[in-house]
């Protein structure tokens, strides 16, 4: 089974932040500014590497190089895009295709179907975990029009990820996108864009449902979808405060099986070596919210323990099959303020690499 790491692109400035936050803010004074909030939390995330701007093709190209001499297969780059807008574009289309790198290594894409925070740290605990003004609007033309923006720019390459001979694309949040368009605007609106993409010579698509909740699980298959999978399916969202990683690696491995059969779709499982969001919320101290971003934390992980995920992920076989090159999707090569990354930190040095090169 090959290895695709998912790729946050919002290590740089753009307009939307700056105007939101102060020009040139970056999750980057997130991630240092955190401190540790309980004895023994493991804060804040050091890079290694040190920080850097992910529109620059060297320090972009080299931690991509480095994670793929370590046996990282591929890349999904999040997409940002809402109605033509896009953001965090030059993550992807400067740092990682302006480089080498990007003629060399493969890549896919995933639809991250909402808008990025306009306040961090969160600050206020009354207010919902997702603000309405970040969900993202579609409807059938404008999937066709993204998936054609999608199939011109990055599926037309040489280097793009295919699963099953089809171009890989997933979408984050599937629950928003078939409550909104309904059964028969997704299964037109996938429909269509198929047809778009044959009718311009380009592969068939692959398309991914990633955490589809319960009611939206038994849906995926009539609407158009190929296989369900994850983007951090790790940490109990309702359970306590801390949660141990071991523990709950085994728990969430036991449960894959049970998305390929309540889907009828493959399922492609998902791992990460942590969860921690504490960068993104305020120090509320002992009152501290019970939601994102303050809770949980997953505690106890080390190099050795993913890595023995990774291999559970590897020997896993969807009990609904029909793919012959699956993927293990690991979340994440840099999401640093939410606790989940593969480049080498202070702490670990390059385990978190190293790991995945162990357990091939």
């Amino acid at each position: 089974m090959r290895t695709a790491a998912y790729v946050y692109t919002g290590w740089h400035p753009i307009a939307e932040r700056d105007t939101a936050f102060h020009p040139g803010f970056t999750e980057w004074e997130l991630v240092r500014a955190c401190t540790p909030r309980f004895p023994g939390h493991a804060q804040p995330k050091v890079p290694l590497l040190g920080e850097y701007d992910d529109t620059d093709p060297a320090q972009l190209g080299a931690r991509l190089e480095l994670a793929h001499a370590h046996g990282v297969d591929a890349f999904v780059f999040g997409v940002f895009w809402c109605r033509g807008k896009r953001v965090f574009e030059q993550g992807l289309d400067h740092g990682f295709l302006g480089g080498s790198a990007g003629a060399r290594l493969p890549f896919a894409c995933m639809w991250a179907n909402r808008m990025p925070r306009r306040v961090l740290p969160v600050t206020r605990a009354d207010l919902p975990v997702l603000d309405p003004e970040r969900f993202v609007p579609s409807d059938v033309d404008d999937f066709v029009r993204f998936v054609a923006m999608l199939a011109t720019n990055y599926f037309a390459r040489p280097n793009y990820l295919t699963v099953g001979g089809r171009s890989y694309l997933s979408i984050f949040d599937s629950t928003f996108f078939v409550k909104e368009l309904g059964v028969d605007g997704v299964r037109t609106a996938i429909g269509k864009a198929r047809a778009w993409l044959r009718e311009h010579g380009h592969r068939d698509l692959h398309l991914a449902a990633i955490e589809p909740n319960a009611e939206t699980l038994r849906l995926v298959r009539a609407v158009g979808f190929d296989s369900v999978t994850h983007y951090v399916l790790l940490p109990d969202w309702k359970g306590p405060f801390l949660q141990d990683y071991r523990e709950y690696a085994v728990l969430r491995a036991s449960q894959w099986a049970s998305f390929a059969e309540r889907s009828g779709l493959p399922y492609m499982p998902s791992v990460a070596p942590g969860w921690d969001a504490s960068a993104r919320g305020a120090d509320f101290g002992p009152a501290r919210p019970d939601k994102y971003p303050w809770s949980p934390v997953v505690t106890g992980e080390h190099p050795e323990h993913f890595a023995a995920a990774l291999r559970a992920a590897r020997a896993f076989r969807s009990p609904v099959g029909g793919i012959d090159d699956p993927l293990v999707l690991v979340a994440s090569l840099n999401e640093w303020s939410e606790g989940h990354y593969l480049e080498p930190d202070q702490r670990f040095g390059h385990g978190w690499l190293e790991a995945v090169r162990s357990s091939r």
